[in-house]
């Protein structure tokens, strides 16, 4: 099937993306997300904006306290850079395990995260991070944070106005590492999520000083699980801490049945695969 007529605007720099930005209007980076839904007539949009020619948003740099990822980077280099492995090891290997090897490398980042798509890798991953999305307009920068950014299926916070233009993530600390893991669509790590966790860990003189967990896959949208940090800071984070703590994680969840699995099921994957990112996170501190 072929989209609907449009038009195409391939603006230079950002005021005149943000000059070309209306209610009709979607921006593109990558169109991996965007043209699919586009073919299938399920989004019809009067004009397309490709942000691609825009200099200056197709890097990742250490800014001191946080890291920065630009509109424009890849999910291969999302995946390869060590700024990324070394400060946001959840949201690296989501970005390694999204989509196949032409996906990541002409998909972006901050398209996937933008589209807000429910079984999608790296929402998850940003989530667990704490990353602080960074989206610009005509009038100014708005910095929300992740946990906010995902509002329902394939809704984010972004005003028709604004461009999600970077990514911040806070630099890791002593004691604090990520991890993400997840079951595909075709029984492996491919494919979207049928259920997915990041899991983010703070550890101190033998206990758990803080956690964040993410869900994806499972709900209407990307999911922070805070019942399960509540239960698993001040544990010893063993094993048994860790599963004690998943259990917690389809709090405030509405699951929903799918062709690749029944309520009953993706809610047991849910708790099994928070406990697998926390374990991960656990074993790196």
């Amino acid at each position: 099937m072929y989209p609907r007529s449009f038009d195409y605007v391939a603006p230079s720099s950002l005021e005149e993306a943000f000059g070309a930005l209306g209610d009709d209007a979607k921006v593109m980076a990558g169109g991996m997300s965007l043209i699919p839904l586009m073919k299938m007539r399920l989004l019809s949009p009067g004009v397309i904006v490709d942000i691609g020619r825009i200099g200056g948003l197709d890097g990742i740099e250490d800014t001191g306290d946080h890291i920065e990822i630009g509109a424009l980077v890849r999910h291969a280099q999302t995946a390869s850079s060590d700024l990324v492995k070394s400060h946001a090891a959840a949201l690296s290997t989501a970005a390694s395990l999204t989509g196949d090897v032409q996906v990541r490398n002409r998909g972006t980042t901050c398209g996937a995260l933008a589209h807000a798509d429910v079984a999608a890798d790296q929402p998850a991953g940003v989530i667990a991070c704490g990353g602080v999305m960074v989206a610009q307009s005509a009038t100014g920068t708005r910095e929300i944070p992740a946990a906010d950014f995902f509002v329902d299926s394939l809704t984010s916070a972004l005003r028709p106005d604004e461009i999600l233009t970077a990514i911040r993530i806070p630099k890791t600390g002593a004691g604090e590492r990520s991890a993400y893991d997840k079951l595909g669509r075709r029984g492996g790590h491919s494919d979207y999520a049928v259920a997915g966790a990041g899991a983010w860990v703070k550890k101190s003189n033998g206990s758990v000083e803080a956690a964040r967990v993410a869900l994806t896959g499972v709900g209407t949208k990307p999911h922070l699980a805070e019942g399960v940090a509540e239960a698993l800071v001040g544990t010893d984070g063993s094993d048994e801490a860790v599963d004690a703590a998943a259990a917690r994680a389809l709090e405030g969840v509405t699951v929903l049945e799918d062709l690749y699995g029944s309520e009953e099921y993706k809610s047991h994957l849910a708790k099994l695969y928070v406990a697998r990112a926390l374990k991960q996170a656990l074993a790196a501190t």
